[in-house]
């Protein structure tokens, strides 16, 4: 039996980008984002720095979990006035990334996170404050608020501090989605009409089919 605690006003954000992005041949959080239009000059932008500005007026600080690409994604998060803390074992798969993060997020005093993959072109605002709302004018025994869109679950998810205790109580080898699906009657699902809330980009074709939809 797990403790209600109050729902905290305010999140952290978690972005979850420690993977070797073996399928797609470079770092997924250094893809350049948005594509640039015919006769306008490369984006500057990415992923990572896209991620961040998407959580920048939701949260009160954003960290960045990262691995053995430390070095090259430390200028995009301090540029975008994020932090960074390094999963020491990203081997152990994404789950203990999520690990690492959430107990950032306690180290800072917070009970409540907003989490996404760096691998997922960012959702509108409209989206993201959608979710803030089911959140926090959910009863106390929701515990977790999760985009759902044509019948797909995504990202960004909102959890308070009951589940992020349980995500923290489980192996490192876990899977976030199986515990999801485990404690269902305490998540909340929210239909919004953004397709970026389902998107996953793992290879090369997937971006180029990604980037040809929205030029």
């Amino acid at each position: 039996m797990f403790r209600i605690v109050s729902r905290s006003p305010s999140f952290a954000g978690v972005i979850l980008a420690a993977g070797e992005s073996s399928r797609m041949g470079r770092d997924k959080a250094l893809l350049p984002w948005p594509p640039s239009l015919p006769g306008q000059p490369e984006p500057t932008e990415t992923f990572l720095g896209a991620a961040i500005r998407s959580f920048a007026l939701s949260t009160d600080f954003v960290v960045i979990v990262v691995g053995k690409n430390e070095v090259s994604l430390a200028p995009v998060a301090y540029a975008n006035a994020a932090s960074i803390v390094v999963n020491p074992d990203p081997s152990r798969g994404q789950f203990s990334s999520l690990q690492v993060g959430l107990r950032e997020v306690l180290n800072h005093g917070r009970d409540a996170a907003m989490i996404t993959l760096v691998d997922r072109p960012p959702v509108s605002r409209a989206t993201i404050q959608s979710l803030r709302d089911a959140f926090e004018s959910a009863p106390p025994n929701v515990w977790a608020v999760v985009p759902e869109f044509t019948g797909k679950h995504g990202h960004p998810y909102l959890v308070g501090r009951e589940l992020i205790e349980v995500f923290l109580q489980a192996p490192a080898t876990a899977n976030a989605r199986e515990i999801e699906h485990r404690h269902q009657e305490f998540i909340q699902y929210v239909t919004v009409v953004d397709p970026c809330a389902t998107m996953n980009i793992n290879t090369p074709e997937e971006y180029a089919d990604l980037l040809a939809k929205i030029s």
